[in-house]
Formats: structure tokens, sequence, C-alpha cells
């Protein structure tokens, strides 16, 4: 089956790879056109443009977006606009806000042109074990695109979840859950680092051993044990957590429908503390126990003048 890929980043060029494996045939553009090069050796058919990409498409032509959250997507679909044509289908496979597919597949729809929202997960490893896949949009839109679907994901990992923005509601709820899984790990490692019991505990064995039959095991366990395999106490990283997006806009839905959340809002909210170098609020709170309490506080150095 043909399909074109827009952005080659570390999902796209993996995802335009392991299609190419499947026999697909892939036409790919980048902004950058070294990265275009690099899978037209790969037997891909390269673009430089994405009226040149659209123009090597055969009808009914179906493009992948696997860009960033946002004014990117935007700015692709409003060219798409003039270059596609009734029948064509857009697939956005970034991180986005399902409010903006249905935005996105409205606009789109008023040249009869289709939209599908794919939520991708796999990461690095995507390319040799495959991509869970969350789709959205019509149900004969997604049957058309199945082969793709089927190429891309393992076996039973790809689900038709219902209408526009509903695939990446479920990745948005997935990376919430997501979020929440890694803080109660962190800080059950902290607790085992903070322990008499540190010195003789690796950390690489401890999580080895809890996906030994234990109801905590998962595959975040297998990447800890990797991870501390090679650096036993993670002196290299320095503790600052990013969050793609999709964290507080699960927060957001759960305020928007009531639905108590705590683990998953504090561990949203855990991840802007960890960029704090040193945090005010923190001051403060110290500030006022010594205020009220004549509790101790520990004093920041002087900084030298001059």
């Amino acid at each position: 089956m043909q399909i074109g890929m827009i952005g080659l980043g570390r999902m796209g060029m993996n995802m335009a790879k392991r299609l190419l494996r499947g026999n697909h045939q892939v036409f790919a553009y980048n902004r950058t056109p070294s990265k275009t090069e690099e899978i037209v050796k790969e037997g891909a058919i390269g673009a430089h443009t994405l009226s040149e990409l659209t123009e090597k498409l055969s009808p009914p032509r179906a493009l992948w977006m696997m860009l960033p959250a946002g004014s990117a997507i935007d700015d692709h679909i409003g060219q798409l606009l003039d270059l596609l044509e009734p029948g064509d289908i857009s697939v956005d496979g970034g991180n986005t806000y399902y409010k903006d597919d249905i935005r996105r597949a409205n606009l789109l729809a008023e040249k009869d042109i289709h939209f599908m929202d794919v939520g991708v997960s796999g990461g690095i490893w995507g390319l040799e074990v495959g991509y869970c896949l969350m789709i959205g949009g019509t149900r004969e839109t997604f049957q058309h695109l199945e082969p793709i679907f089927k190429t891309l994901a393992p076996e039973d990992g790809y689900l038709y979840c219902g209408g526009t923005g509903a695939g990446h509601f479920v990745k948005m709820v997935h990376n919430g859950i997501e979020y929440g899984m890694l803080q109660a790990y962190g800080e059950g490692f902290e607790i085992l680092e903070a322990s008499p019991y540190a010195e003789s505990l690796d950390f690489s064995q401890v999580a080895h051993l809890w996906n030994q039959g234990s109801v905590v095991r998962s595959w975040l366990l297998e990447l800890a044990e990797s991870a501390f395999a090679k650096d036993a106490k993670l002196a290299d990283i320095r503790g600052y957590v990013e969050d793609s997006g999709e964290g507080r806009w699960t927060v957001q839905q759960a305020v928007e429908t009531g639905v108590p959340a705590p683990v998953i809002a504090l561990s949203l909210l855990q991840r802007f503390r960890s960029r704090q170098e040193e945090s005010f609020s923190d001051k403060m709170i110290a500030a006022l126990r010594r205020e009220f309490g004549g509790h101790a506080v520990i004093t920041s150095p002087k900084k030298k003048e001059g």
C-alpha cells in the first residue's frame, strides 16, 4: 500500500522503516533534506516539498504526519488543503490534543478530505517490536488503512477506538496513567535509596527481582533494570522531568468531567517541581515555620560582591 510520511524524527523515521520492511511503498518528506535522503537509502521515495509528495502519490492519497503537537500540524494541514483532493486521507500520528483533532477534521471535511487521529506508543523500541496504535476517525477510513496499522503494530496491537479524537483521547489517558506509574516507581526507589539498606542493595537486581512474578512487574521495570545497570545511582542524570502535554490534558479532562484523579494530578505537579533549582514555596514554608515555631532554617550562602 502507498503511504506518504511527513516528519522523520525518531518516531517517524523508524515507522517509515517498519513500513518498508512490510513491503509498503513509502513516500517521505522532511523539512530537513538529510533525513529524507536517509530513508531514501532504505528504499523510500523521497520528496523535498509537500507539493512534490502529493504529486507522487496515487489517489486516493494517504499522508501520515509525525509532527510536534500544535502549530506545526496546523501549518502542514493549511498547505495540504490546497494540495489534496476529495477522498484523500490525512493522518495525525503525533501527541495531539483530541479537541484539536475535531477542529481539524471539520476543516478538512469541507473539502471532503478524510482525517484520522492515531495515538502511537512504543518509542525507540517500536521499529523492532511494533507500535501500540489507538485510532480515531470513521470506520470506513480505518478499514482502508488497516494494512498500514497491521504492519506498524504487533499482534493485537491496534484498536479502532471510535470517532474523530477517540484515538488521541485514549492515548492521552494512557500517558496520564504513565505519569502516575513513573512517579510511583521513582518514589519507591527513592525510599530504598534513603534507607539504611541502600548500600547493600543493587537497584538493578531489585528491578529484576520485582519482574519475576511480582504484582508490580512491568516493561518499565525492565527499563529501570537496564538504567541502573548502566549507572547504579543515576549519578549522571539530573532530576529534571519534562512533560509532553498529555498529562496536563488528562488532568484538565478529569476536572471537566468531575473525575477524581489525585495520583495523575500530583505526578504532573511533581514534574513541575523537578524543574526548580530551589523552590520559593519551600523557602516560604521554612520561613513561616521559623516565625511561628522558632524552627531552624538552613541559610543560603551569601553571594560575593564585585
